[in-house]
């Protein structure tokens, strides 16, 4: 059967070139105005003027009247951290109090507070809260996201994780792209054997996690710490190795920690960049590698420093935006929030970041060709907003917004 979305009032397809966005690209939103989608099954039929297609509106099965308002492609959240127990409340308020991230982690808060909890709970009881995550994201107009684990750091809760949001793949609606992050910090009990552990990483976790088909990608957390360069490097190099893609958590907090790694190996993704140095940003663009920024962890953890979003637009790099959805230094699900911050502290236009959020976002995960946009042939996950004009998901900040969500054709409740 085919369905028709009609009287939409400015429809952003961001069709474009089959590839990442860069430069005045990012702003090119592919509007139409008093436009119609045509769908079929899964997929997208045809896009256009609602005038121009009007016998095959008239044709549909099923017509859904947009009511003048503004549709965009679904949200992709390219870096998150979905499955965890529990919660950092507690830190939330040390934080508020003075405590540093980096203080509130050596008294054994932090990641391995996650990690305790995490090793704690049951299978059942992780998917219940991921999937709890995951309905957040979708009320806000998410409709793919970046699964980590890394809340593990042993054998038996890191493959628990990783089985949950394999779960939750299954039971969709969601579509998620799962990434092993074992190399997220040293646990307590190999506190003073980091080569061991890395050692355990490569040569036991890995190979493992590949053979089940668990993760798609394979990242790690450089930074002073958690794992040096080298560290990261050796691991990464074995899941590449055994055809795992790459990303990398790189200059969060120092310079020099893992964005010319993730240029070196030629990761799809550098997350963070926070303090990134303008020269490593062309190491970056050459080897094509995407950055992924994350303002909702500076917001969170009461910072001032947000990645450099204007220099790396000028480098000609590809911006992705992401939630970074996590327990402890970024409890945000809501991709328009993390566009308000985008734009607000980052200097980003609104239609870079809705670019940025979307198709960008979507070739950071190799699945730019059929999700992102709204062209024919792409599958149909898109949003019916609740206003006329895209540059209003970013003004109204951290508004209730509840867009009719559509995923692969189907309307979610």
């Amino acid at each position: 059967m085919k369905t028709a979305i009609t009287n939409i009032g400015e429809l952003v397809t961001l069709a474009g070139p089959n590839r990442p966005r860069v430069g005045r690209e990012l702003g090119e939103l592919g509007i139409v105005r008093d436009a119609a989608v045509l769908i079929e099954g899964e997929r997208i039929l045809k896009v256009g003027r609602a005038a121009d297609l009007r016998d095959e509106i008239g044709r549909a099965g099923e017509v859904i009247d947009a009511e003048g308002r503004c549709v965009t492609p679904g949200f992709v959240d390219a870096h998150t951290h979905l499955v965890f127990a529990g919660n950092r409340a507690n830190e939330f308020e040390a934080r508020i109090e003075g405590k540093t991230y980096q203080e509130i982690a050596a008294a054994g808060g932090g990641i391995l507070g996650t990690v305790a909890k995490t090793r704690a709970a049951s299978e059942d009881e992780l998917l219940t809260a991921a999937r709890r995550n995951r309905d957040w994201m979708l009320r806000s107009g998410t409709t793919t996201i970046e699964a980590k684990s890394g809340y593990g750091l042993n054998r038996e809760t890191e493959l628990k994780m990783l089985r949950v949001i394999r779960r939750l793949n299954e039971e969709g609606p969601i579509r998620i792209h799962p990434t092993l992050l074992a190399a997220h910090t040293v646990p307590p009990e190999f506190k003073d054997r980091r080569a061991e552990y890395v050692s355990w990483i490569i040569d036991e976790l890995i190979p493992e996690v590949a053979r089940e088909n668990l993760a798609e990608y394979c990242d790690a957390f450089c930074d002073e710490h958690a794992f040096t360069v080298d560290e990261a490097r050796k691991v990464l190099s074995a899941a590449h190795a055994h055809g795992l893609k790459l990303r990398i958590h790189a200059e969060q907090f120092t310079p020099g920690t893992g964005a010319a790694l993730a240029a070196e190996l030629g990761a799809a993704t550098a997350d963070h960049l926070e303090v990134v140095e303008e020269a490593t940003l062309a190491a970056l663009r050459k080897a094509g590698v995407q950055p992924v920024l994350l303002p909702g962890s500076v917001f969170a953890l009461g910072r001032s420093q947000y990645p450099p979003a204007r220099k790396i637009i000028e480098a000609g790099l590809a911006p992705v935006l992401a939630t970074d959805f996590n327990p402890g230094s970024s409890p945000v699900a809501s991709m328009p929030f993390i566009m308000s911050l985008a734009c607000i502290e980052m200097r980003m236009t609104p239609a870079e970041a809705l670019t940025a959020a979307t198709v960008n976002a979507a070739y950071s995960l190799n699945c730019g060709e059929t999700i992102g946009s709204i062209e024919t042939g792409k599958r149909t996950d898109l949003l019916i907003h609740e206003f006329t004009d895209y540059r209003e998901i970013a003004y109204f900040i951290a508004s209730p917004a509840r867009p009719r969500v559509f995923i692969a054709g189907k309307a979610m409740q």
